[in-house]
């Protein structure tokens, strides 16, 4: 299969990692009689989401710190819109004040990238070794979903986490539309996509809202604490 993009040999040196470390995982699934790539992807995508939980929750956290703050910065956006100058600093101020980085969820997400992008050129460019590998109701990994099961997840997956952040009172329009155009865009381009990287799609966003779940009740039992 072609490099889906020019930027692939950039991700090489991951690509190879992750290369390696799913065929491990796939040579580990056959120890156990049940040899499946798609058993495979799953593990390592766990994995992966695993070993940068302690960024994601820098995220989560930093995310839940900024929505905190959305109705006293909507109060000043209206207070000071005439200018902008003192408007910035009066939001500087609040940020001091309650102790919150904007850019401190930004970091994290940067970070993660490369990985992801690792993950996805490897799934992209894997080699099933020949025959076609199927997995649950999947005829092969390495073709579309034909049955649109997979698209269909990702989309709703990809809503799932957005709409765990949201808020219901303070949230802009902008954001509102995002949230349903992205799900549907994602569902859309993975009609085409190959069904093992859907699927490592969508085991990477049940993960996270398991992740974000987990960090939501945690902040949420301090404050009842």
């Amino acid at each position: 299969m072609e490099e889906p993009g020019i930027f692939s040999g950039i991700f090489a040196p991951i690509e190879y990692v992750m290369n390696v470390a799913l065929t491990g995982l796939y040579s580990i699934t056959e120890m156990f009689g049940m040899p499946s790539y798609g058993l495979a992807i799953i593990l390592l995508t766990v994995l992966v989401k695993i070993l940068v939980y302690p960024l994601t929750k820098k995220q989560f956290k930093s995310m839940k710190a900024m929505q905190r703050l959305q109705p006293e910065m909507k109060k000043l956006q209206e207070k000071y819109k005439k200018d902008p100058k003192v408007m910035q600093q009066k939001m500087m101020e609040l940020y001091q004040k309650e102790d919150v980085n904007p850019m401190s969820g930004c970091l994290p997400m940067l970070i993660q990238m490369p990985i992801l992008m690792g993950m996805y050129y490897t799934l992209f460019n894997l080699d099933y070794g020949g025959a076609a590998p199927s997995f649950m109701w999947l005829p092969s990994l390495s073709e579309p979903d034909p049955y649109y099961v997979l698209p269909l997840l990702a989309a709703l997956t990809t809503f799932l986490p957005q709409k765990m952040m949201s808020t219901t009172t303070e949230q802009n329009p902008q954001m509102k539309i995002m949230m349903i155009i992205m799900p549907i865009f994602i569902g859309w381009i993975s009609l085409s996509f190959p069904a093992g990287l859907v699927l490592y799609w969508v085991t990477m966003n049940v993960v996270q809202i398991v992740q974000q779940w987990w960090v939501n009740r945690q902040d949420d039992d301090k404050e009842v604490a």
